[in-house]
Protein backbone atom coordinates (compact mmCIF):
# COMPACT_ATOMS: atom_id res chain seq x y z
CA UNK A 1 0.00 0.00 0.00
CA UNK A 2 1.37 3.79 -0.98
CA UNK A 3 2.48 5.50 2.12
CA UNK A 4 2.79 9.44 2.14
CA UNK A 5 5.76 11.16 2.16
CA UNK A 6 6.38 13.38 4.91
CA UNK A 7 8.57 16.07 4.48
CA UNK A 8 9.71 19.14 6.31
CA UNK A 9 9.90 22.73 5.21
CA UNK A 10 11.63 25.56 6.67
CA UNK A 11 10.14 28.96 6.87
CA UNK A 12 12.72 30.99 6.53
CA UNK A 13 14.98 29.89 3.50
CA UNK A 14 12.81 27.06 1.87
CA UNK A 15 15.17 24.11 2.82
CA UNK A 16 13.42 20.98 2.64
CA UNK A 17 14.47 17.84 5.29
CA UNK A 18 13.36 14.37 5.42
CA UNK A 19 12.57 14.44 9.90
CA UNK A 20 11.94 17.17 11.84
CA UNK A 21 15.10 18.74 13.51
CA UNK A 22 15.18 21.96 15.81
CA UNK A 23 17.81 24.00 13.79
CA UNK A 24 17.68 24.34 10.16
CA UNK A 25 20.62 22.77 8.79
CA UNK A 26 20.95 25.42 6.03
CA UNK A 27 20.38 28.92 7.59
CA UNK A 28 20.51 27.98 11.05
CA UNK A 29 17.58 29.16 12.35
CA UNK A 30 15.65 27.41 15.16
CA UNK A 31 11.92 25.64 14.88
CA UNK A 32 11.39 27.04 11.67
CA UNK A 33 10.98 23.32 10.32
CA UNK A 34 7.16 22.84 9.46
CA UNK A 35 5.32 19.69 8.45
CA UNK A 36 4.17 19.39 5.34
CA UNK A 37 1.91 16.70 3.39
CA UNK A 38 3.45 15.44 0.62
CA UNK A 39 2.34 13.64 -2.59
CA UNK A 40 1.88 9.93 -2.32
CA UNK A 41 3.86 8.14 -3.87
CA UNK A 42 4.61 4.31 -4.08
CA UNK A 43 8.06 2.67 -3.37
CA UNK A 44 8.66 2.34 -7.15
CA UNK A 45 8.15 6.23 -7.36
CA UNK A 46 10.10 7.09 -4.70
CA UNK A 47 13.15 4.76 -6.56
CA UNK A 48 12.48 5.85 -10.16
CA UNK A 49 11.14 9.81 -10.19
CA UNK A 50 11.76 10.84 -14.13
CA UNK A 51 11.05 14.17 -13.81
CA UNK A 52 15.32 14.81 -12.92
CA UNK A 53 18.33 13.87 -14.11
CA UNK A 54 17.93 13.41 -18.10
CA UNK A 55 19.55 14.83 -20.42
CA UNK A 56 17.84 18.33 -22.35
CA UNK A 57 17.19 18.63 -25.19
CA UNK A 58 16.37 21.44 -27.54
CA UNK A 59 12.83 21.87 -28.82
CA UNK A 60 12.40 23.79 -32.52
CA UNK A 61 9.74 25.18 -34.16
CA UNK A 62 7.90 23.94 -36.88
CA UNK A 63 9.52 26.28 -39.10
CA UNK A 64 13.20 24.99 -39.51
CA UNK A 65 15.17 24.37 -42.25
CA UNK A 66 14.55 20.50 -43.12
CA UNK A 67 16.76 18.67 -45.45
CA UNK A 68 14.86 16.26 -47.72
CA UNK A 69 16.38 12.60 -46.98
CA UNK A 70 18.03 11.30 -49.52
CA UNK A 71 16.80 8.92 -51.82
CA UNK A 72 18.23 5.58 -53.57
CA UNK A 73 15.95 4.65 -56.49
CA UNK A 74 16.23 1.55 -58.09
CA UNK A 75 15.50 1.61 -61.07
CA UNK A 76 12.30 -0.51 -61.35
CA UNK A 77 9.66 2.43 -61.72
CA UNK A 78 6.51 0.84 -60.02
CA UNK A 79 8.98 -0.22 -56.99
CA UNK A 80 10.03 3.41 -56.83
CA UNK A 81 6.45 4.77 -57.19
CA UNK A 82 5.19 2.29 -54.56
CA UNK A 83 8.21 3.73 -52.67
CA UNK A 84 7.61 7.18 -53.19
CA UNK A 85 10.52 7.87 -55.15
CA UNK A 86 12.84 5.03 -54.03
CA UNK A 87 14.44 3.76 -50.70
CA UNK A 88 15.43 6.62 -47.97
CA UNK A 89 18.58 6.75 -45.99
CA UNK A 90 17.95 4.97 -42.71
CA UNK A 91 14.69 3.86 -43.05
CA UNK A 92 13.26 1.02 -42.59
CA UNK A 93 10.75 -0.77 -44.87
CA UNK A 94 8.36 -3.77 -44.17
CA UNK A 95 7.29 -6.34 -47.21
CA UNK A 96 4.59 -8.83 -46.72
CA UNK A 97 3.05 -11.08 -48.96
CA UNK A 98 1.64 -15.08 -49.64
CA UNK A 99 4.35 -17.71 -49.86
CA UNK A 100 5.83 -17.14 -53.51
CA UNK A 101 4.34 -14.69 -54.63
CA UNK A 102 7.59 -12.93 -55.39
CA UNK A 103 8.99 -10.33 -52.60
CA UNK A 104 12.48 -12.68 -52.70
CA UNK A 105 12.65 -11.99 -56.33
CA UNK A 106 11.30 -8.34 -56.54
CA UNK A 107 14.09 -7.80 -53.55
CA UNK A 108 16.67 -9.78 -55.32
CA UNK A 109 16.15 -7.51 -58.61
CA UNK A 110 16.27 -4.39 -56.24
CA UNK A 111 19.20 -5.24 -54.69
CA UNK A 112 21.18 -6.22 -58.14
CA UNK A 113 20.32 -2.76 -59.84
CA UNK A 114 21.77 -0.95 -56.94
CA UNK A 115 24.68 -3.03 -57.02
CA UNK A 116 25.49 -2.58 -60.35
CA UNK A 117 25.60 1.30 -60.01
CA UNK A 118 27.80 0.76 -57.27
CA UNK A 119 25.80 0.83 -54.26
CA UNK A 120 27.10 -1.27 -51.43
CA UNK A 121 24.32 -3.81 -51.00
CA UNK A 122 23.87 -7.14 -48.18
CA UNK A 123 21.55 -9.48 -48.63
CA UNK A 124 20.71 -12.01 -46.08
CA UNK A 125 18.82 -14.84 -46.12
CA UNK A 126 17.48 -17.15 -43.06
CA UNK A 127 15.22 -19.33 -45.22
CA UNK A 128 17.36 -20.20 -48.14
CA UNK A 129 20.95 -21.04 -48.08
CA UNK A 130 23.74 -18.67 -50.53
CA UNK A 131 23.72 -21.44 -52.88
CA UNK A 132 20.13 -21.14 -53.62
CA UNK A 133 19.76 -17.46 -53.79
CA UNK A 134 22.54 -17.56 -56.61
CA UNK A 135 20.75 -19.92 -58.37
CA UNK A 136 17.96 -17.67 -58.63
CA UNK A 137 20.15 -14.91 -59.29
CA UNK A 138 21.49 -16.48 -62.33
CA UNK A 139 18.02 -17.84 -63.57
CA UNK A 140 16.88 -13.96 -63.23
CA UNK A 141 20.43 -13.02 -65.20
CA UNK A 142 21.85 -11.09 -62.16
CA UNK A 143 24.15 -13.55 -61.39
CA UNK A 144 27.19 -10.92 -62.22
CA UNK A 145 25.44 -8.22 -59.84
CA UNK A 146 27.99 -7.42 -56.69
CA UNK A 147 25.48 -8.31 -54.48
CA UNK A 148 27.01 -9.18 -50.69
CA UNK A 149 25.40 -12.38 -50.18
CA UNK A 150 25.08 -14.24 -46.85
CA UNK A 151 23.08 -16.94 -45.11
CA UNK A 152 22.52 -15.95 -40.81
CA UNK A 153 19.77 -15.88 -38.70
CA UNK A 154 21.56 -14.47 -35.60
CA UNK A 155 20.72 -11.03 -35.21
CA UNK A 156 24.69 -10.78 -33.13
CA UNK A 157 26.30 -12.31 -35.97
CA UNK A 158 24.67 -10.22 -38.81
CA UNK A 159 25.47 -6.76 -36.24
CA UNK A 160 28.83 -7.86 -36.17
CA UNK A 161 29.56 -8.90 -39.61
CA UNK A 162 27.78 -5.63 -40.82
CA UNK A 163 29.71 -3.39 -37.95
CA UNK A 164 33.04 -3.93 -39.57
CA UNK A 165 34.01 -1.11 -42.40
CA UNK A 166 31.86 0.44 -44.47
CA UNK A 167 28.06 -0.57 -43.87
CA UNK A 168 25.90 -1.28 -46.71
CA UNK A 169 23.18 1.29 -48.21
CA UNK A 170 20.64 -1.72 -48.55
CA UNK A 171 20.74 -4.30 -46.28
CA UNK A 172 17.79 -7.16 -47.03
CA UNK A 173 16.86 -9.61 -44.48
CA UNK A 174 14.71 -12.42 -45.82
CA UNK A 175 13.00 -12.98 -43.34
CA UNK A 176 12.64 -11.32 -39.93
CA UNK A 177 10.79 -14.56 -38.94
CA UNK A 178 13.55 -16.53 -39.26
CA UNK A 179 16.05 -14.15 -37.13
CA UNK A 180 17.15 -14.76 -33.85
CA UNK A 181 17.94 -12.31 -30.90
CA UNK A 182 19.95 -14.25 -27.98
CA UNK A 183 18.92 -11.80 -25.35
CA UNK A 184 15.27 -13.24 -25.32
CA UNK A 185 14.81 -16.73 -24.67
CA UNK A 186 12.28 -18.43 -27.44
CA UNK A 187 12.27 -19.90 -30.63
CA UNK A 188 12.65 -17.96 -34.19
CA UNK A 189 9.27 -16.13 -34.98
CA UNK A 190 7.49 -15.64 -31.37
CA UNK A 191 6.24 -12.43 -30.71
CA UNK A 192 9.36 -11.64 -28.19
CA UNK A 193 12.08 -12.38 -31.20
CA UNK A 194 10.36 -10.72 -34.08
CA UNK A 195 9.90 -7.78 -31.97
CA UNK A 196 13.28 -7.96 -30.70
CA UNK A 197 15.15 -8.93 -33.74
CA UNK A 198 13.57 -6.24 -35.71
CA UNK A 199 14.55 -3.31 -32.71
CA UNK A 200 17.63 -3.90 -32.94
CA UNK A 201 18.18 -4.33 -36.66
CA UNK A 202 15.80 -1.00 -37.22
CA UNK A 203 18.76 0.50 -34.09
CA UNK A 204 21.88 -0.28 -36.55
CA UNK A 205 19.72 1.09 -39.71
CA UNK A 206 18.77 4.77 -38.08
CA UNK A 207 22.42 4.75 -36.80
CA UNK A 208 24.42 4.18 -39.61
CA UNK A 209 22.17 5.55 -42.54
CA UNK A 210 21.29 1.91 -43.92
CA UNK A 211 18.10 1.56 -45.85
CA UNK A 212 16.38 -1.83 -44.20
CA UNK A 213 14.26 -3.70 -45.73
CA UNK A 214 12.38 -6.60 -43.58
CA UNK A 215 10.50 -8.88 -45.34
CA UNK A 216 7.72 -10.53 -43.15
CA UNK A 217 5.15 -13.63 -43.68
CA UNK A 218 1.28 -13.13 -43.90
CA UNK A 219 -1.28 -14.96 -41.87
CA UNK A 220 -4.34 -17.18 -43.28
CA UNK A 221 -6.17 -13.27 -44.02
CA UNK A 222 -3.36 -11.75 -45.14
CA UNK A 223 -1.84 -9.38 -42.46
CA UNK A 224 1.60 -9.43 -41.84
CA UNK A 225 2.48 -11.87 -39.59
CA UNK A 226 3.92 -11.49 -35.75
CA UNK A 227 2.99 -8.50 -33.44
CA UNK A 228 1.31 -5.38 -34.54
CA UNK A 229 4.10 -3.22 -32.87
CA UNK A 230 5.72 -4.73 -36.47
CA UNK A 231 4.08 -2.19 -38.78
CA UNK A 232 4.37 0.40 -36.07
CA UNK A 233 8.33 0.41 -35.90
CA UNK A 234 9.11 0.51 -39.39
CA UNK A 235 8.62 3.64 -41.68
CA UNK A 236 6.92 1.76 -44.92
CA UNK A 237 4.66 -1.16 -44.79
CA UNK A 238 4.36 -2.79 -48.18
CA UNK A 239 1.74 -4.83 -49.39
CA UNK A 240 2.44 -7.77 -51.99
CA UNK A 241 -1.31 -8.69 -53.29
CA UNK A 242 -2.20 -10.90 -56.25
CA UNK A 243 -3.20 -14.58 -57.48
CA UNK A 244 -0.48 -17.23 -58.17
CA UNK A 245 -2.73 -17.94 -60.92
CA UNK A 246 -2.60 -14.99 -62.45
CA UNK A 247 0.39 -13.41 -63.72
CA UNK A 248 0.31 -9.86 -62.40
CA UNK A 249 0.95 -8.72 -58.87
CA UNK A 250 -0.22 -5.37 -56.98
CA UNK A 251 2.70 -3.73 -54.56
CA UNK A 252 0.52 -1.69 -52.50
CA UNK A 253 2.04 1.21 -49.84
CA UNK A 254 0.20 0.67 -46.59
CA UNK A 255 2.02 3.25 -44.29
CA UNK A 256 4.84 5.49 -46.09
CA UNK A 257 6.40 8.25 -44.02
CA UNK A 258 8.30 9.54 -46.53
CA UNK A 259 5.42 9.39 -49.63
CA UNK A 260 1.69 8.72 -50.04
CA UNK A 261 0.24 5.32 -49.15
CA UNK A 262 -1.98 3.49 -51.53
CA UNK A 263 0.22 3.82 -54.06
CA UNK A 264 0.27 0.86 -56.02
CA UNK A 265 3.31 -0.79 -58.34
CA UNK A 266 1.75 -3.42 -60.87
CA UNK A 267 4.54 -6.06 -62.33
CA UNK A 268 3.93 -9.14 -64.43
CA UNK A 269 5.67 -12.23 -63.34
CA UNK A 270 7.59 -13.74 -66.53
CA UNK A 271 10.38 -16.52 -66.77
CA UNK A 272 13.03 -13.83 -66.52
CA UNK A 273 11.28 -12.25 -63.28
CA UNK A 274 8.93 -9.73 -62.44
CA UNK A 275 8.41 -7.02 -65.26
CA UNK A 276 7.01 -3.67 -64.89
CA UNK A 277 3.14 -3.33 -66.08
CA UNK A 278 3.57 0.45 -67.92
CA UNK A 279 0.05 0.49 -68.33
CA UNK A 280 -1.99 -1.81 -65.69
CA UNK A 281 -5.47 -1.06 -67.23
CA UNK A 282 -4.57 -3.53 -69.55
CA UNK A 283 -4.60 -6.41 -67.54
CA UNK A 284 -8.01 -5.89 -65.79
CA UNK A 285 -9.82 -4.50 -69.40
CA UNK A 286 -10.92 -7.65 -71.78
CA UNK A 287 -11.29 -6.99 -75.09
CA UNK A 288 -14.43 -4.81 -75.64
CA UNK A 289 -15.12 -5.04 -79.46
CA UNK A 290 -18.61 -6.02 -78.91
CA UNK A 291 -20.88 -5.12 -76.16
CA UNK A 292 -22.05 -7.56 -73.29
CA UNK A 293 -24.55 -7.56 -71.35
CA UNK A 294 -23.66 -7.09 -67.13
CA UNK A 295 -20.70 -5.62 -68.11
CA UNK A 296 -19.28 -2.06 -66.98
CA UNK A 297 -15.97 -0.32 -66.91
CA UNK A 298 -14.99 1.50 -63.85
CA UNK A 299 -11.98 4.06 -63.61
CA UNK A 300 -10.75 3.11 -59.70
CA UNK A 301 -7.85 5.72 -57.87
CA UNK A 302 -4.90 3.52 -56.06
CA UNK A 303 -3.09 6.46 -54.79
CA UNK A 304 -2.71 8.75 -57.78
CA UNK A 305 -2.89 6.07 -60.06
CA UNK A 306 -6.26 5.41 -61.95
CA UNK A 307 -6.46 1.97 -62.96
CA UNK A 308 -9.34 0.91 -65.05
CA UNK A 309 -11.31 -2.15 -64.32
CA UNK A 310 -13.95 -4.43 -65.69
CA UNK A 311 -16.85 -5.47 -62.87
CA UNK A 312 -19.54 -8.08 -64.42
CA UNK A 313 -22.17 -9.08 -63.36
CA UNK A 314 -24.81 -12.23 -63.87
CA UNK A 315 -28.46 -12.70 -62.82
CA UNK A 316 -30.53 -16.18 -62.88
CA UNK A 317 -33.84 -16.42 -62.19
CA UNK A 318 -35.07 -19.03 -60.39
CA UNK A 319 -38.04 -21.08 -59.47
CA UNK A 320 -40.06 -19.87 -56.38
CA UNK A 321 -39.85 -21.14 -53.11
CA UNK A 322 -35.62 -21.47 -53.96
CA UNK A 323 -33.05 -18.96 -51.67
CA UNK A 324 -31.13 -16.97 -54.03
CA UNK A 325 -27.24 -17.32 -54.34
CA UNK A 326 -25.14 -13.97 -54.34
CA UNK A 327 -21.62 -14.49 -54.91
CA UNK A 328 -18.83 -12.02 -55.23
CA UNK A 329 -15.39 -12.31 -55.83
CA UNK A 330 -13.11 -9.01 -55.26
CA UNK A 331 -15.59 -6.42 -53.85
CA UNK A 332 -17.07 -6.11 -50.74
CA UNK A 333 -20.30 -8.91 -50.16
CA UNK A 334 -21.92 -6.63 -48.10
CA UNK A 335 -21.58 -3.35 -50.32
CA UNK A 336 -23.32 -5.51 -52.54
CA UNK A 337 -26.44 -6.40 -50.50
CA UNK A 338 -26.68 -2.41 -49.76
CA UNK A 339 -26.66 -1.62 -53.66
CA UNK A 340 -29.27 -4.61 -54.15
CA UNK A 341 -31.49 -3.47 -51.54
CA UNK A 342 -31.35 0.61 -52.93
CA UNK A 343 -32.36 -0.88 -56.62
CA UNK A 344 -35.12 -2.57 -55.01
CA UNK A 345 -36.36 -0.05 -52.61
CA UNK A 346 -36.21 3.06 -54.89
CA UNK A 347 -35.69 2.17 -58.01
CA UNK A 348 -38.36 -0.62 -58.43
CA UNK A 349 -36.39 -3.33 -59.59
CA UNK A 350 -36.74 -7.41 -57.84
CA UNK A 351 -33.45 -9.20 -57.33
CA UNK A 352 -35.32 -11.37 -54.88
CA UNK A 353 -36.08 -13.93 -56.87
CA UNK A 354 -32.43 -14.06 -58.85
CA UNK A 355 -29.27 -15.49 -58.24
CA UNK A 356 -26.60 -12.97 -58.40
CA UNK A 357 -23.05 -13.37 -59.18
CA UNK A 358 -20.55 -10.04 -59.09
CA UNK A 359 -16.80 -10.33 -60.47
CA UNK A 360 -14.01 -7.89 -60.71
CA UNK A 361 -12.15 -9.13 -63.93
CA UNK A 362 -8.14 -9.86 -63.67
CA UNK A 363 -8.92 -10.93 -59.88
CA UNK A 364 -8.20 -7.00 -59.09
CA UNK A 365 -9.65 -6.17 -55.62
CA UNK A 366 -11.94 -3.19 -55.19
CA UNK A 367 -11.98 -1.19 -52.28
CA UNK A 368 -12.83 2.42 -53.86
CA UNK A 369 -16.74 3.64 -52.79
CA UNK A 370 -16.89 5.08 -56.02
CA UNK A 371 -18.01 1.29 -57.57
CA UNK A 372 -21.24 1.93 -56.60
CA UNK A 373 -22.54 2.58 -59.55
CA UNK A 374 -20.55 0.85 -62.00
CA UNK A 375 -21.73 -2.08 -59.97
CA UNK A 376 -25.38 -1.34 -60.13
CA UNK A 377 -24.98 -0.37 -64.06
CA UNK A 378 -23.39 -3.80 -63.94
CA UNK A 379 -26.43 -5.25 -61.97
CA UNK A 380 -29.14 -3.31 -64.30
CA UNK A 381 -27.62 -4.20 -67.54
CA UNK A 382 -27.51 -8.33 -66.32
CA UNK A 383 -31.00 -8.13 -64.95
CA UNK A 384 -32.60 -6.18 -68.02
CA UNK A 385 -30.16 -7.77 -70.58
CA UNK A 386 -29.29 -4.42 -72.22
CA UNK A 387 -25.75 -3.96 -72.51
CA UNK A 388 -23.82 -0.23 -71.22
CA UNK A 389 -22.24 1.06 -74.35
CA UNK A 390 -18.61 -0.09 -74.99
CA UNK A 391 -17.01 2.87 -74.95
CA UNK A 392 -18.89 4.21 -71.56
CA UNK A 393 -17.22 4.34 -67.97
CA UNK A 394 -19.16 4.98 -64.56
CA UNK A 395 -18.41 6.22 -61.17
CA UNK A 396 -19.78 7.67 -58.22
CA UNK A 397 -20.91 6.66 -54.55
CA UNK A 398 -24.92 5.28 -53.91
CA UNK A 399 -26.14 6.73 -50.68
CA UNK A 400 -29.75 4.49 -49.08
CA UNK A 401 -31.22 7.18 -49.80
CA UNK A 402 -30.73 6.32 -53.82
CA UNK A 403 -28.54 9.82 -54.43
CA UNK A 404 -25.52 9.47 -56.51
CA UNK A 405 -22.86 11.54 -54.52
CA UNK A 406 -19.53 12.78 -56.07
CA UNK A 407 -16.38 10.84 -55.75
CA UNK A 408 -12.69 12.14 -55.04
CA UNK A 409 -10.62 12.73 -57.97
CA UNK A 410 -13.21 12.89 -61.06
CA UNK A 411 -11.36 14.76 -63.03
CA UNK A 412 -8.16 12.47 -62.94
CA UNK A 413 -10.83 9.35 -63.59
CA UNK A 414 -12.02 10.87 -66.71
CA UNK A 415 -8.62 12.02 -67.54
CA UNK A 416 -7.37 8.17 -67.74
CA UNK A 417 -10.58 7.19 -69.49
CA UNK A 418 -10.54 9.60 -72.27
CA UNK A 419 -6.43 8.13 -73.03
CA UNK A 420 -7.51 4.69 -73.02
CA UNK A 421 -10.28 4.92 -75.83
CA UNK A 422 -13.52 5.96 -73.91
CA UNK A 423 -15.82 8.41 -75.10
CA UNK A 424 -18.75 8.46 -72.47
CA UNK A 425 -19.08 8.96 -69.11
CA UNK A 426 -21.88 7.61 -66.47
CA UNK A 427 -20.98 10.01 -63.13
CA UNK A 428 -22.61 12.00 -60.54
CA UNK A 429 -24.03 15.31 -61.70
CA UNK A 430 -21.59 17.08 -59.85
CA UNK A 431 -19.10 16.50 -62.47
CA UNK A 432 -18.37 19.41 -64.96
CA UNK A 433 -18.70 18.19 -68.87
CA UNK A 434 -15.72 20.08 -69.48
CA UNK A 435 -13.96 17.59 -68.08
CA UNK A 436 -11.59 14.55 -69.61
CA UNK A 437 -13.04 15.67 -73.01
CA UNK A 438 -15.81 12.90 -72.51
CA UNK A 439 -19.03 12.96 -73.51
CA UNK A 440 -20.41 13.50 -69.67
CA UNK A 441 -23.95 12.09 -68.46
CA UNK A 442 -24.74 13.50 -64.67
CA UNK A 443 -27.37 11.48 -62.62
CA UNK A 444 -28.58 13.06 -59.19
CA UNK A 445 -30.34 9.95 -58.41
CA UNK A 446 -30.21 6.15 -58.87
CA UNK A 447 -33.85 6.15 -60.09
CA UNK A 448 -32.77 8.80 -62.76
CA UNK A 449 -29.84 6.50 -63.83
CA UNK A 450 -32.20 3.18 -64.07
CA UNK A 451 -34.43 4.94 -66.26
CA UNK A 452 -31.28 6.48 -68.61
CA UNK A 453 -30.32 2.78 -68.70
CA UNK A 454 -33.68 1.35 -69.15
CA UNK A 455 -35.01 3.87 -71.91
CA UNK A 456 -37.84 5.09 -69.53
CA UNK A 457 -37.05 8.63 -69.89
Amino acid sequence: MAKPLKRYVCQACGSVASKWQGQCADCGEWNTLVEEAGVVVTPFAAKHNLQSGGRAFELVGLNADVKLPDRAATGIKELDRALGGGFVEGSATLIGGDPGIGKSTLLLQAAARLAERGVRVAYVSGEEAADQVRLRARRLGLGQAPVQLAAATSVRDILTTLGQGTPPALLVIDSIQTMHSDLIEGAPGTVSQVRASAQELIRFAKERGTALVLVGHVTKDGSIAGPRVLEHMVDTVLSFEGERSHQYRILRAIKNRFGGTDEIGVFAMQQEGLTEISNPSALFLTHRDETVTGSTVFPALEGTRPVLVEIQALTVRLASGATPRRAVVGWDSGRLAMILAVLEARCGLSFSTCEVYLNVAGGYRLSDPAADLAVAAALVSALSERPVAADAVAFGEVSLSGEIRPVAHGALRLKESAKLGFNRALVPASVSAEKGGLSISGFRTLRQFVDHMLSRD
